[in-house]
């Protein structure tokens, strides 16, 4: 079953391999004794002995024996032909799959108090959510040996090679190449736990960083707003400012306030107390005034550089943890080459076909003839696109309440809901055997198995009186992931290769479920410019998170080019970056230069490199829904997912015929604009 592809790769990529992991412990004279010793014993693939070997000593530490030992190891857990190869890979499956979904299912439950209603607070919930029973995995694992098991006999291969020969691999090859990949890293407890201990700190920080508008005037000293307001940077202003494009009166100003806050924000300008919220006062971020009682209060004392600090802190950090792992130069690679397994110069070519796209400044003056104003650069929010239903909201309320009075209710229709959608009866029925619905404390989300015999929660508001409107919108979209998750559990060829290439793959198929919940109640949605809108939406949004991902990348490549700077140069190097950025693909389309804006996002500082996987997704989104359209899902869907966990690019391939771009998309917003004009 050796697929001749395969064998060749490691052939020709074995020289950069040595290199990486030659191994500090175990001699390289040791290493070359026991890999020809392995291959007068096995009949299994010489680079791939070699590859194995070296990346086994890479990781083995005096603390795990002594060299004999090692080789002596090596000897006995080589698989010496591929029957033995297999028949390994499979109980390596089963017991993994043990592992991960009971503990899984120790997670599912113990949050259900937390997350499920019904429950009666009391004070170890939230210590019980937070509990983690894969915390030591890594360790117990490399402790028993179990680990250099799967190194030696299941190595890794680095993102170039999959998608290099990802095409030709057999599902089988597949399974071994993603099974290769559960240990590329052994991080010393210490390590790990400052890392840990950073993460704390960052969302403690950015947790209590609210600002409340009702003390915030503007620089003409008018309040917009009368009642407390605290919002959360960046989000919950963020989500002010868009709402503002609802109110014709004071929208626009409401607008430049909060992005005054936003720059105050950035520059870490911000007074104390307006952070601290425990004085009466009234701010002017236009100036940067304080008043209380009609006197303005001089000097004010300004916020710490703490945001720039922890992003500084989570460069040391992980950068602590580079030498750690596998095949992974820094924590930048890691990121990319190995969580969203789509490159940097990929990304970064991905993004730019967008941002300098002729058709931003069709979209751009599109905007600004709809708001009857110059676009501001606050105006990369405009939310002014997405498509407003003409069906009546209480209808629909009283339409859902009654067709769904329960969660029960809910549940038992799925598998018509999937009937409708052209799946056929019994594969719908199995899907739905498998997926559990519970009234969610929060807006809902799904949470998928891992493991056979178990199943996938869906989670949305159900009241008392049954669900509305908004429940029901939800439940869809959560159900579209759940038909993915159970479709990519139980129909991929191995375990290993069950889910999916990332969480843009998930999304998209929730978000063309979502799309048919009109059509699912028997409705239909006589706004014929809501496809035109929607794409117009999604466009803008990708322009504008796009932008905002390329100052994330760009910020940690100067980090890890200035590994000695200190917070305030880090903090002057990030705001120059966001101006470079938007100069380059913002300013050509609002006529104003060395704008900040793109440096206020706040997943910078408490999930730092989190925010490129939204426009990657929002791209897949978009294909994958084009893909679909015209198509019976009920014949799509499952062959497609049940592809499993493939690189992005190979997946692409595979499911659409296509590659990755965001040309598509580009293609359709031009032709949207016209269908609006």
């Amino acid at each position: 079953m050796r697929s001749t592809t395969f064998t060749l790769l490691v052939l020709i990529t074995m020289l950069t391999f040595q290199d990486l992991f030659a191994g500090d412990f175990i001699s390289k004279s040791s290493q070359d004794n026991i890999i020809y010793t392995l291959k007068t014993q096995s009949s299994l693939s010489s680079a791939l002995i070699e590859r194995g070997v070296r990346q086994a000593a890479s990781f083995w530490t005096q603390e795990d024996g002594s060299q004999q030992e090692f080789e002596q190891f090596c000897i006995n857990h080589y698989c010496k032909d591929m029957e033995a190869k297999v028949i390994l890979f499979n109980r390596l499956c089963d017991n993994f799959e043990v592992i991960f979904g009971h503990n899984n299912r120790v997670t599912i439950d113990l949050q259900r108090p937390e997350q499920v209603t019904g429950y009666q607070s009391t004070m170890v919930d939230e210590i019980f959510s937070a509990y983690d029973g894969m915390a030591h995995f890594q360790d117990d694992m490399f402790a028993n040996k179990l680990a250099f098991i799967v190194i030696l006999n299941f190595p890794h291969f680095t993102l170039a090679e999959k998608q290099r020969s990802g095409m030709q691999w057999s599902e089988l090859e597949w399974g071994f190449v993603r099974l290769g990949d559960v240990f590329t890293s052994r991080v010393p407890a210490d390590k790990a736990q400052r890392l840990a201990t950073v993460t704390a700190s960052a969302n403690a920080f950015i947790d209590n960083y609210n600002i409340d508008l009702v003390q915030v005037g503007s620089f003409t000293n008018q309040f917009h707003w009368t009642t407390s307001t605290p919002l959360i940077t960046h989000w919950g202003l963020r989500d002010e400012l868009k709402a503002a494009y609802g109110d014709p009166v004071n929208g626009t100003a409401k607008q430049e306030v909060i992005y005054d806050v936003m720059k105050r924000i950035i520059q870490c300008q911000v007074p104390q107390f307006v952070v601290k919220n425990d004085i009466d006062y009234q701010w002017y971020p236009s100036t940067n005034q304080v008043m209380m009682n009609g006197i303005e209060i001089k000097p004010v004392k300004l916020e710490k550089n703490t945001r720039y600090q922890i992003l500084l802190d989570f460069f040391h950090a992980e950068q602590a943890l580079d030498p750690y792992y596998q095949g992974f130069t820094n924590f930048i690679d890691r990121k990319f080459e190995g969580e969203y397994e789509i490159s940097v110069k990929e990304t970064e070519a991905l993004f730019e076909s967008l941002l300098s796209s002729p058709v931003v400044k069709q979209v751009a003056q599109c905007i600004s003839k709809r708001l009857g104003r110059k676009l501001q650069a606050f105006d990369i929010w405009y939310d002014g696109f997405k498509p407003r239903s003409s069906v009546d909201a209480a209808m629909l309320d009283e339409m859902v309440q009654k067709k769904y009075p329960t969660k029960e209710a809910f549940e038992e229709d799925l598998p018509f809901i999937l009937q409708k959608l052209g799946f056929d009866k019994q594969q719908a029925e199995f899907i739905c055997q498998h997926v559990t619905v519970d009234p969610s404390v929060g807006a809902g989300h799904a949470i998928e198995s891992k493991m056979h015999g178990d199943n996938a929660m869906l989670r949305t508001r159900i009241g008392a009186d049954g669900m509305d409107y908004k429940g029901y919108n939800i439940g869809v979209h959560e159900f579209g992931h759940n038909v993915e998750q159970t479709i990519s559990l139980y129909d991929v060829p191995n375990y290993f290769l069950a889910g999916v290439p990332n969480t843009g793959f998930t999304e998209a198929l929730a978000f063309v479920f979502q799309d048919k919940d009109l059509f699912l109640l028997g409705l239909k949605e006589d706004n014929a410019q809501a496809d035109a809108l929607k794409v117009l939406d999604l466009f803008w949004n990708c322009y504008e998170i796009m932008g905002v991902s390329l100052v994330d990348m760009k910020v940690w490549q100067w980090l890890y080019a200035n590994p000695s700077a200190s917070a305030d140069q880090l903090q002057e190097a990030v705001i120059r970056i966001a101006k470079e950025v938007w100069n380059t693909y913002y300013a050509p389309v609002f006529k104003v230069k060395d704008e900040p804006i793109l440096a206020v996002y706040s997943h910078a500082v408490i999930d730092p490199l989190y925010l490129p996987a939204y426009p990657i997704g929002h791209i897949i989104d978009y294909q994958l829904e084009e893909y679909l359209k015209g198509k019976t899902l009920g014949q799509e869907v499952p062959r497609i997912y049940k592809l499993g966990r493939l690189t992005p690019n190979v997946w692409m391939k595979k499911a659409l015929n296509t590659d990755l771009s965001a040309q598509p998309l580009i293609m359709r917003a031009e032709e949207a604009l016209k269908e609006i004009r």
